[in-house]
C-alpha cells in the first residue's frame, strides 16, 4: 500500500502502459502474448464443437421424449389394465389419504 502511495506521489500510475517502468506490467503482457493462441483455440473449440454438441444432444433428448410420449399415449388408448398382485401394496394400516402412496399418479403408475 505504501509503495502505491509513493509511486502516486512520484507521478507513476499503477496501470501504466509503459512496460519499461513497470516490470509487473511487462510480465503480464508477456503472459497475455503467450496465452493468446491457446485462448483462441479454446474459443474456437467452444464455438465450433461445444455449441453443436449441445444442440445435437438437445435434439436427441427431445426426440426421445417425443417417442416416450407417443408410447404413453398408445398405452393409454390401448387400455392395459394393471394386474394387482397380492404381494404388491401390502400394508399393515391404510394411509390417511387412501390406499395409494402420496406420490401415486394413476395415469403413469400401475
Amino acid at each position: 500500500m505504501a509503495s502505491r502511495i509513493a509511486n502516486a506521489a512520484k507521478g507513476i500510475r499503477f496501470s501504466s502502459s509503459a512496460t519499461a517502468a513497470n516490470p509487473w506490467l511487462a510480465e503480464r503482457n508477456a503472459i497475455k502474448e503467450h496465452a493468446g493462441p491457446a485462448a483462441e483455440t479454446w474459443r474456437k473449440v467452444s464455438i465450433y464443437v461445444c455449441v453443436p454438441a449441445v444442440v445435437a444432444a438437445s435434439a436427441n433428448a427431445y426426440n426421445l421424449w417425443a417417442k416416450h410420449q407417443a408410447h404413453l399415449e398408445h398405452e393409454r388408448h390401448e387400455g392395459h389394465e394393471a394386474i394387482k398382485y397380492p404381494y404388491m401394496r401390502m400394508r399393515a394400516r391404510a394411509f390417511p389419504w387412501g390406499d395409494d402412496s402420496l406420490f401415486f399418479n394413476p395415469d403413469i403408475n400401475m
